[in-house]
């Protein structure tokens, strides 16, 4: 039995449509799935998603906030997984309430239940929820690596910075390509 998990985090609909990408970022991400998928690995996709109203969300908090009403609920075709990368049948898909894939969410819960040390990260935005969920992992002891490839930050230069500098200070960084050849 696999001790990784492989964690596809807010890549949806209304999040890929502002994200800048080029057509080979969801086809690359895509094939990391299919790796992990191939080698048994536990694909988990990782979802803001709210009530209708926002109840969860306070004025305080400046990114969700100045949310629309009606965003990353049940009834937002923006809160979609997008299609290249949905959930098959059996994959679980994790809500969290804020940036950090563990905030607001039962992952911790599933990642115990299934006795997952290792997390594979990606997703976007690399300095939201793959820099806050990979901070949190490492203080809570789990192996990490980030896909440099399969992350998208909407400033290059912050991108780069957080891929090269900082994450590995915590984790292995390595590209889809890579750890692809490693999945199996």
């Amino acid at each position: 039995m696999t001790t990784t998990a492989l964690l596809v985090m807010d890549v949806q609909q209304a999040i890929v449509g502002r994200a800048e990408h080029g057509p080979d970022y969801l086809p690359r991400l895509a094939r990391a799935l299919d790796a992990a998928r191939d080698g048994g690995i536990p694909v988990l996709h990782v979802v803001i998603g709210f009530r209708a109203g926002h109840p969860e969300n306070s004025g305080r908090n400046r990114a969700f906030a100045a949310l629309p009403p009606g965003a990353f609920t049940a009834d937002d075709p923006g809160a979609a997984i997008h299609p290249a990368v949905a959930p098959r049948p059996g994959e679980t898909v994790i809500t969290k309430k804020r940036v950090s894939a563990f905030t607001g969410s039962d992952l911790e819960v599933v990642l115990r239940s299934g006795g997952i040390d290792h997390l594979v990260l990606a997703g976007i935005a690399t300095s939201g929820v793959v820099l806050s969920t990979l901070r949190q992992a490492a203080d809570l002891d789990y192996r990490i690596t980030v896909l440099a490839d399969g992350c998208l930050d909407p400033d290059p230069e912050v991108h780069r910075v957080l891929t090269e500098k900082v994450f590995p200070r915590q984790a292995e960084v390595l590209t889809v390509d890579e750890w692809v050849k490693t999945a199996g």
